[in-house]
C-alpha cells in the first residue's frame, strides 16, 4: 500500500507541520519528524538510538537540511521556524508529494523541471538511519548538499547550551566518506557516512530552533542543535547517494540490500497476518496498521531470556508500560499471526512478576521497574488467555501456570496499595491516597485526577475474566479447579451491585471514599465486551437488556469517530480541550478527552448486542485518520470536542491494537 498527499497538504506549512512520520528499528530507536522538514518537538530527530535496549533513547542526529544548486538556482530544501517567528528556510513550498512506502517515508521536491525523491528507513535491529537521494528527473546535473545537524541528549531533555564537540574524518575505509563525532569522552560515537559524497566537517551552533508543540504542552519551546558536517555530490538524472546516521561504523554501505531487507521484512508481516486471517481480504488501511503494529513490537533481552521482546506504549516519548502491553498484545501480534512474537513477551514478563504484580512501567534511565497498577496483571492473565485460545500452546500454559496461581493468590491475601479481595462480596479493592493505579492514571505533583479508590468496574471485570480464566486452565492441566469455580461464582453473584438502576447503567467504582460513583465513563464497556464473556465457561455478567442500555448510554454520550470520551459531555468536571501546561493537561486527560482504544472494545460491544455488521463502520474513521497526525498510524488521544483534534502521541500501540483486533473479530 502506499498512502500520501501532494501540494494541498504538503504546501501548507500549517497542515504539512502537523502531520509526522515515523521509522524504527525493533530495539526501541527510532527517527521521527514532520513532513515538511520541520522540528516541532525535543522528539524529532534522524536517530534517536536506543543505547540500552529498548531504552536509553538518546538524540543523536537532528536533522540532515538539503540545498540543491540546479541551473542558475540554489534551492533551500529545509524548513525552520525560529524563536522570533521567522521562517527560513522555507523548503517545503518545493515538496511535491509525501508517501509511505511500506513504512518508508518518501518526500519528492520539484524544484523547476528537476525532481529529486528522499526516503528515510532504519535498519532492524541497529540504531542506524538510511537516507537515500535520487535524481528522478532533470535535464541537466544537480548538486546536493547536505548539512548534518546533531546533538547527544536524552530524548525527554533539549539543549539550551553548547559546547565543543570531537569531529574527526575517517580514514581508512575508501567506499565511505565520513564523520565520527564524540560529544564528550564517554560518550557513544556518531557516524555520518556516504556511500558517494564528499564531506566536510564544520562545527557550527544554530541557536533557537523553535518548538511549537512543546510549547502548546508548556514545557520549553527552544533548542540548539549542531551543524557537524556537509555532504555533496552531483547527480545526474537517475543516480542516487546514501546518507548512514549510525552508532556503529559501517566499512560499506549497502543501501539495495539495507533497503530490500526492510522491504522484505514488511512484506513477511503482511504474509502472516494473511496467512493468519483467510476470511475475507483486509483493506488498504488495515494493512498499513499491520506494518504500523509491528513499530511498537522490541526487544527487551534479560540475562536468562535473550530473545525476551516487549510492546513501546507510544512514540514519540512512552516507554513499554505493562497494561499497554498486555491490552496490546492480542492486536498486534496474536491478529496479525506473530504467534512467536506474543509467546516471548508472556515470557519475559513472567521474569518480573513480584508480589503477584507485573510492572506497570520500567523507567527510562533502566532504575527498578513501578508497580503502581491494579490492571496490568489482569491484563495479563488475559493476554495468556487470548494466546492460549488461539494456539493451544500446552508447554506454556504449564510454564505459567504457577505464575498466575501466585498472581490469584497475591491478590486473595492482599499486595501492593491496599489491593485485595473483599471478604464479603470477592470483588477487587484497590487504592490507597495519593496513588494511581487504573488506566485512568493521571497524576500531577501529590494529585491523583481520577483516584478511583475502590472496586473499579473494570478491574473487576477483568478480575472476573482471571479467576474464571485458571479455573478453566485448571480443568485443562488436571489441577484442581473447584477454588476457582467458586470464587468465580462468588464474584458474578456480586458484580450485580454494580448496576444503577435509577441511571440505567453502570457505577464507576463501589465502595470508594464517598460511596458508589455513578459517575458515565467508558469503563462499564469491559463488563460485557471483554473477549471471552457470554461463552460457556465465562457467564455474562448482565442481562441482554443491561448490555443494551450500556451500549446505548456510551453511544448517546461518549462516542465519537475517534474513540470515547473518558467523561460524560454535560457532567461538571467535563474538559473538551487538551493542552497547555502539564496540570491543565493531566486535568484533561481522563476527564472528557477521547481515548482512541477504546473504539475496538465499543464496536465488539455494539455488535454483540445488537448483531448487525454496522458495528465495523464504527472503525472506518480511523481509515481516514491514517493521514492526519502520525501518518501511517493511529493518535493516543483527541480533543473531546469538535474537530476532535488528534493530541499526544501520534502513534499508539493500543490505539493500533484494538483498531486491528476489532476489525478483525467483526470481519469474521
Amino acid at each position: 500500500m502506499e498512502i500520501g498527499m501532494g501540494r494541498e497538504s504538503c504546501g501548507r506549512l500549517d497542515v504539512a507541520k502537523t502531520r509526522e512520520w515515523l521509522v524504527t528499528n525493533g530495539i526501541g530507536g527510532y527517527a521521527a519528524g514532520t513532513i515538511a522538514g520541520m522540528l516541532t518537538r525535543r522528539y524529532h530527530g534522524v536517530l534517536i538510538a536506543a543505547l540500552q535496549p529498548p531504552l536509553g533513547r538518546t538524540l543523536l542526529v537532528s536533522k540532515l537540511e538539503e540545498i540543491i544548486d540546479y541551473g542558475d538556482r540554489t534551492y533551500e530544501l529545509a524548513t525552520n521556524v525560529w524563536s522570533d517567528g521567522s521562517v527560513y528556510p522555507q523548503g517545503y513550498q518545493y515538496l511535491e508529494q509525501f508517501s509511505l512506502e511500506g513504512s518508508i517515508p518518501t518526500w519528492h521536491y520539484a524544484c523547476a523541471d528537476a525532481l529529486l525523491e528522499k526516503k528515510i528507513w532504519m535498519q532492524q535491529g541497529k540504531n542506524t538511519t538510511y537516507t537515500t537521494y535520487r535524481a528522478l528527473r532533470a535535464t541537466q546535473p544537480l548538486t546536493l548538499r547536505v548539512n548534518a545537524l546533531v546533538n547527544y541528549r536524552d530524548y525527554h531533555g533539549d539543549t539550551q547550551t553548547i559546547w565543543s564537540m570531537d569531529i574527526r574524518s575517517i580514514q581508512g575505509h575508501p567506499q565511505i566518506q565520513g564523520m565520527k563525532i564524540q560529544a564528550f569522552p564517554d560518550a557513544a560515537p556518531i557516524y555520518l557516512l556516504s556511500d558517494r559524497a564528499t564531506v566536510t566537517p564544520t562545527h557550527n551552533w544554530y541557536y533557537n530552533f523553535d518548538l511549537a508543540v512543546e510549547r502548546y504542552r508548556g514545557l520549553s519551546d527552544r533548542e540548539n542543535h549542531l551543524h557537524a558536517a556537509t555532504f555533496q555530490i552531483t547527480l545526474n538524472p537517475g543516480e542516487s547517494v546514501t546518507i548512514v546516521a549510525s552508532t556503529e561504523l559501517h566499512t560499506s554501505i549497502a543501501r539495495d540490500s539495507a533497503r530490500q531487507q526492510r522491504q522484505h521484512h514488511e512484506q513477511a508481516l503482511l504474509q502472516a497476518a494473511i496467512s493468519k486471517n483467510k476470511t475475507q481480504p483486509a483493506p488498504d488501511w488495515i494493512e498499513q496498521l499491520i506494518l504500523a503494529a509491528d513499530q511498537f513490537i522490541v526487544d527487551r533481552p534479560t540475562p536468562d531470556f535473550p530473545m525476551g521482546k516487549t510492546i513501546i506504549a507510544g512514540y514519540p516519548w512512552f516507554s513499554d508500560w505493562g497494561r499497554d502491553t498486555m491490552i496490546s498484545l492480542p492486536g498486534l501480534t496474536l491478529c496479525t499471526g506473530r504467534l512467536d512474537i506474543a509467546r516471548s513477551i508472556l515470557l519475559t514478563f513472567s521474569k518480573y512478576v513480584d508480589r503477584g504484580m507485573i510492572p506497570n512501567r520500567f523507567p527510562d534511565a533502566g532504575e527498578i521497574p513501578e508497580y503502581n497498577t491494579v490492571d496490568a496483571t489482569l491484563w495479563y492473565i488475559e493476554a495468556i488467555r487470548a494466546y492460549y485460545q488461539q494456539t493451544g500452546d500446552q508447554d506454556l500454559l504449564k510454564q505459567l501456570f504457577p505464575v498466575m496461581q501466585e498472581i490469584i493468590d497475591w491478590h486473595c491475601r492482599g499486595t501492593r496499595y491496599n489491593i485485595h479481595v473483599d471478604a464479603d462480596d470477592c470483588l477487587l479493592y484497590a487504592g490507597e491516597p495519593g496513588v494511581q493505579l487504573t488506566w485512568m492514571d493521571a497524576k500531577v505533583g501529590d494529585w491523583v485526577v481520577t483516584p478511583r479508590i475502590g472496586k473499579p468496574i473494570e478491574i473487576n471485570a477483568l478480575w472476573y475474566n482471571a479467576v474464571r480464566s485458571l479455573a478453566k486452565f485448571a480443568r485443562q492441566l488436571q489441577q484442581p479447579h473447584q477454588d476457582y469455580d467458586a470464587l468465580a461464582d462468588r464474584i458474578q453473584t456480586h458484580f450485580a451491585k454494580f448496576w444503577n438502576t435509577e441511571l440505567g447503567y453502570c457505577y464507576d467504582v463501589l465502595d470508594g471514599p464517598e460511596g458508589a460513583d455513578p459517575t458515565l465513563r467508558p469503563n462499564q464497556l469491559f463488563a460485557i465486551a471483554l473477549p471471552a464473556f457470554g461463552s460457556a465457561d465465562y457467564p455474562a455478567l448482565f442481562t441482554l437488556a443491561q448490555q443494551k442500555a450500556v451500549i446505548d448510554h456510551c453511544a448517546q454520550h461518549l462516542l465519537t469517530s475517534h474513540g470515547l470520551r473518558s467523561l460524560n459531555l454535560g457532567h461538571p468536571q467535563y474538559q473538551g480541550h487538551y493542552g497547555g501546561t502539564q496540570l491543565q493537561r493531566d486535568g484533561a486527560y481522563h476527564q472528557g478527552t477521547v481515548w482512541g482504544w477504546l473504539l475496538g472494545v465499543f464496536a465488539i460491544g455494539h455488535f454483540r448486542v445488537y448483531g448487525d455488521a454496522a458495528a465495523l463502520q464504527f472503525l472506518q474513521p480511523m481509515a481516514h485518520h491514517l493521514l492526519d497526525h502520525g501518518v501511517g498510524s493511529l493518535s493516543e488521544i483527541f480533543d473531546g470536542d469538535a474537530p476532535m483534534t488528534p493530541r499526544g502521541c501520534f502513534a499508539q500501540a493500543w490505539t493500533v491494537a484494538e483498531v486491528l483486533r476489532a476489525w478483525f473479530v467483526l470481519s469474521e
